[in-house]
């Protein structure tokens, strides 16, 4: 299976957002990755999750710590064809036979094909796009010069993985309360303490860190950020052993660890006052990495669903013929399709540089609601998935319980919904974003004139109305309902994005959006007689008319 081929509205939504020569070069690109992903990478991945698992030697034969993690050789053949294809170092470097610097587009274009096969993996390679943007954006000129080459390898030198060291027993979502402690020691620093669920651990080749220095103040003002090599120069362990992995429901390709810095070697990267703003802009960056994973598994989930429906003969007919079955997959594709385009109109407002602040506050608006929504139907699509397959479904045998196990962590990594819901919150207090959105989606549908545009008009200042409200209530209050108000905002937001892209597309297009609001904004339950599902689903499903038999 060629999962770029399977997908004509991402080739859509990458033309909206690239050149002509960038688009032709990435086709060609996307396509072999499609059908790398779908073939290779997919049975490594099955391997991997049931008999491949990362496992931890931590010790030699004469008793010396190792604190090593095995990988599995398919494991390694992934490393090398996933980064090669510039997935991480294409963002920051030329394209050899284009003479210019990929992009974030791009980028998630390949992570979310990616994820259609194994998620888990898409992990290190979000940490080290992370861990590329801050060394970039804030390291200086010697640790740029000695670290980032590896960082974004392609293969022409040694590759570094990267991960992001936040979590701490005590602290988790609380970074304040992280404790390790940063010594200065000359032109660097010794790091002390430990980081309780620090994912890639073991694969990675350097880890960005928030540590605390002497004398430094409490909470996340005191943090600073330190670049710490798994290794020393000599190949010895940097002062860093590794307590356990972590026995995971999902997402087993990637060693999650208990780490203890005894004395590791680190190297402050930017401002010493500004760690926890750094981290958290590479948070983000991890955040929309976070939805388009979820994307993808939505994605997969819908081809195993549409695929199993057309093989799957009962009572003397294939399944799809049923008018339910046909309901099921016509509503996956439409939320998915829409979902898929609100994702990558993010990707493509992060990529802008020299952004302004309401630019910035806007991205760190939309993050926040679509890597909570996306990560809430990647679970849902798993599930209608397995639904579909019956008995089946549930078997290993099938990637679908798969797909549920790893679709589950997409909740939690990155921020869980109430984390997001705060988030929300407090970008409407500190920056009065709900305005600032309110602005932009007014602005946006006022552009189009259709019955559609406005009826959401209508939702919209509704929404606006109840925001001002809720910021009049007691503390508790808004707490209560900030995740409520931010289901809203996303609604509206992806409304907007299916308005807009069947103003600019055909027929079919007009379609998804029309279904697309009977999804999201019919509250009451009524007798469908149209049985518009029933009827489109070869055109919403890009079935042609000799694929089904009749």
């Amino acid at each position: 299976m060629n999962f770029f081929q399977e997908d004509p509205n991402l080739k859509q939504i990458l033309k909206k957002y690239m050149d002509h020569d960038f688009y032709a070069w990435a086709e060609q690109e996307l396509y072999e990755f499609g059908e790398l992903c779908g073939t290779e990478i997919d049975e490594r991945a099955v391997h991997t999750d049931r008999e491949g698992q990362p496992k931890l030697i931590k010790y030699n034969r004469l008793g010396e710590e190792l604190s090593k993690v095995w990988v599995n050789e398919g494991y390694k053949k992934t490393v090398e064809q996933v980064y090669g294809k510039g997935i991480v170092g294409y963002v920051h470097k030329e394209i050899p036979e284009l003479g210019r610097k990929g992009s974030y587009v791009y980028s998630m274009a390949q992570g979310y094909l990616l994820s259609h096969a194994e998620p888990g993996f898409y992990c290190p390679v979000t940490l080290t796009q992370a861990t590329a943007y801050l060394v970039d954006k804030y390291g200086d000129e010697a640790l740029k010069q000695k670290y980032l080459p590896h960082i974004i390898s392609t293969g022409d030198t040694e590759l570094y993985e990267g991960a992001t060291f936040l979590t701490e027993r005590q602290g988790g979502s609380d970074v304040g309360a992280n404790e390790t402690k940063a010594v200065s020691d000359g032109n660097h620093y010794r790091l002390y303490g430990e980081k309780y669920f620090a994912s890639n651990a073991g694969a990675c080749g350097v880890a960005m860190v928030l540590a605390r220095r002497e004398h430094a103040q409490h909470g996340t003002k005191g943090l600073s950020l330190f670049l710490v090599p798994w290794f020393t120069e000599d190949g010895r362990l940097n002062g860093i052993n590794i307590r356990r992995l972590k026995d995971k429901l999902g997402v087993r390709a990637v060693p999650s660890a208990e780490v203890v810095f005894d004395g590791a070697k680190g190297y402050l990267v930017g401002n010493p006052n500004k760690g926890f703003y750094y981290m958290m802009e590479a948070l983000n960056l991890s955040r929309i990495c976070n939805a388009v994973a979820s994307i993808g598994i939505m994605k997969r989930a819908l081809i195993e669903a549409k695929s199993y429906a057309l093989a799957r003969i009962t009572f003397g007919h294939q399944l799809i013929h049923l008018p339910m079955v046909k309901e099921t997959l016509g509503k996956m594709t439409v939320k998915q399709e829409v979902e898929t385009s609100a994702v990558f109109h993010l990707v493509h407002s992060f990529d802008k540089t020299n952004e302004s602040e309401h630019d910035q506050v806007m991205n760190r608006l939309l993050i926040a609601l679509l890597k909570m929504e996306s990560a809430e139907q990647a679970i849902h699509f798993a599930h209608e998935a397995i639904e579909m397959h019956g008995g089946n479904g549930f078997i290993e045998d099938f990637v679908t319980p798969r797909l549920l196990r790893d679709a589950q962590v997409l909740t939690v990594w990155e921020g869980t919904a109430n984390i997001l819901g705060l988030e929300v919150l407090r970008l409407m207090k500190k920056y009065d974003v709900h305005r600032l959105f309110v602005r932009s989606m007014r602005e946006r549908l006022n552009k189009l004139s259709t019955d559609l545009s406005t009826f959401l008009l209508k939702k919209l200042n509704q929404l606006e109305a109840d925001c001002e409200y809720l910021l009049t209530l007691e503390e508790d209050v808004q707490t209560f309902n900030c995740k409520r108000i931010a289901k809203q905002m996303t609604k509206v937001f992806e409304s907007v994005v299916a308005l807009e892209d069947a103003n600019e597309g055909d027929t079919r297009k007009r379609l998804v959006a029309e279904l697309f609001f009977e999804l999201e904004w019919e509250n009451s339950y009524k007798v469908d007689t149209g049985l518009k599902y029933v009827k489109e689903y070869k055109k919403l499903l890009f079935l042609e008319k000799d694929y089904v038999k009749q």
